[in-house]
């Protein structure tokens, strides 16, 4: 085989490797952050196989530092082709707070949402300008764009937060339609 594409396979391998490497490693955290012990043991697994292979063709080859440059620009695209992954992945569930602007839309939201098959909590709360509602609505990662639609449909100025949920124990989720858990 040619020199040159000795090399390119070389160079290929250490930036595909550490895409994968990296890739691997989000996911790993972010099962972890989930509470899935035993998988992201099992991905840390294959993860640092991958990484230990690519990391001694560059230090087998240190008077290449192209090997560097390549293995540092698939560290970067790892980190964001790991992120992209998890996304489309969308596992676990948020906790989502609405706090529509406007009093009218709050009852708007929730009736909406609730025929929709989401739980929703409503509470009082107090703003700056005054008595507010907050709807407290938590929904599989992959049902929050719906969820966000909803909301910005009552109430374009609604203020939203969204946080990843470790667990959840009783109540209403919405699964395809609303199931008690």
């Amino acid at each position: 085989m040619h020199p040159g594409l000795v090399l390119a396979l070389d160079y290929l391998f250490i930036f595909g490797a550490r895409v994968a490497d990296v890739s691997l490693g989000t996911i790993r955290f972010m099962m972890m952050v989930r509470g899935r012990r035993s998988l992201a043991a099992a991905i840390s697994f294959f993860e640092i196989i991958i990484w230990v292979t690519a990391l001694s063709r560059v230090l087998s080859g240190l008077d290449n530092p192209l090997k560097v440059v390549v293995y540092s620009l698939g560290f970067a695209t790892g980190v964001f082709v790991g992120q992209w992954v998890e996304e489309k992945i969308a596992l676990g569930v948020s906790s989502v707070q609405i706090i529509p602007r406007r009093p009218e839309a709050a009852a708007l939201l929730r009736d909406t949402l609730r025929a929709e098959g989401y739980g929703v909590t409503v509470i009082k709360g107090e703003g700056r300008d005054g008595e507010r509602s907050v709807l407290l609505v938590t929904s599989p990662r992959r049902g929050i764009a719906q969820l966000l639609a909803a909301a910005r449909q009552a109430d374009p100025e609604a203020f939203i937060t969204i946080l990843d949920a470790r667990a959840v124990h009783g109540g209403t989720l919405r699964l395809g339609r609303a199931k008690s858990l």
